[in-house]
């Protein structure tokens, strides 16, 4: 289908092209057709494997193409935002996993497979063990957060999990939700906890398109707001890199609000040495 296009484009034989015409061709998409980044990729793909495994053409064209993926910004929520849609959560499992994932920048993978045996309350930390890569590492907790997760143990005992499965027969088979958890093997699947979030979102009335994960973001820009280092956020967060944390920066209002006030003070100092 690629190579159509470009034998309709010259209007000849896509095997008499020439390098600066396949180079030329890929242009005009770009630049005049407006072709997405992915869409972009697959053409070059095509296009290379065509001239290059077919015909033979090692042409320096291959080494030189590239596509710049465009990354958007994550969604984040505002902190009353957050506080809408864990409110409007029916069931206490997840109004307290929702809060746990927010007040700690858990992945909702971590979140669902913390074990009692993870919180350290004397140390004020929570341990991730199951972390993205295999690695472990250790988050702040508040007394506050920790004591709203013993309330939520206390309920249903699981020795295993603190976020316990129910299964699908749970009410036929036990009775309660506690019961249950309590007898559950397994913890929440992390399905379950998306399609949870997704309906508070529409309940809370929030136009945006949150996710779990946008708790975990929310998490990061407004410890930046509070005035947290980025350093120590990423290393909060498990990123491997902390050009990854960098991208909360461009999110936060109050770095907006700085950066204003710092060249209003600027531009006054230029003005007043006129």
């Amino acid at each position: 289908m690629h190579v159509v296009g470009i034998a309709r484009h010259y209007g000849s034989d896509p095997a008499d092209m020439t390098e600066r015409q396949v180079a030329d061709f890929l242009l005009f998409l770009r630049t005049e057709q407006k072709c997405a980044p992915a869409s972009m990729a697959l053409k070059i793909v095509a296009l290379r494997t065509f001239y290059r495994e077919h015909l033979g053409r090692e042409w320096a064209l291959w080494n030189t193409v590239r596509v710049r993926r465009v990354e958007s910004l994550p969604t984040v929520l505002s902190r009353e935002e957050v506080a809408a849609v864990i409110q409007v959560a029916k069931y206490r499992r997840f109004r307290v996993l929702f809060t746990l994932i927010y007040h700690c920048g858990l992945r909702l993978g971590e979140a669902v497979r913390i074990a009692p045996r993870d919180i350290d309350a004397k140390a004020g930390r929570l341990h991730i063990r199951h972390a993205k890569g295999g690695k472990e590492r250790y988050v702040p907790v508040t007394a506050a957060m920790v004591e709203q997760l013993r309330e939520f143990y206390r309920l249903h005992r699981n020795p295993q999990w603190l976020f316990p499965g129910l299964g699908c027969g749970w009410m036929r088979e036990a009775g309660s939700a506690e019961e249950a958890a309590r007898k559950s093997d397994h913890h929440m699947t992390e399905r379950t906890v998306q399609m949870a979030f997704h309906r508070c979102v529409a309940q809370s009335g929030i136009a945006k398109k949150a996710v779990v994960h946008t708790l975990r973001h929310s998490y990061a820009t407004h410890l930046l707001e509070e005035g947290i280092s980025v350093r120590i956020i990423s290393q909060f967060l498990g990123h491997a890199s902390l050009n990854t944390t960098v991208i909360y920066t461009h999110l936060t209002i109050v770095s907006e609000e700085k950066t204003r006030a710092a060249l209003d003070r600027l531009h006054f100092q230029l003005q007043s040495k006129r």
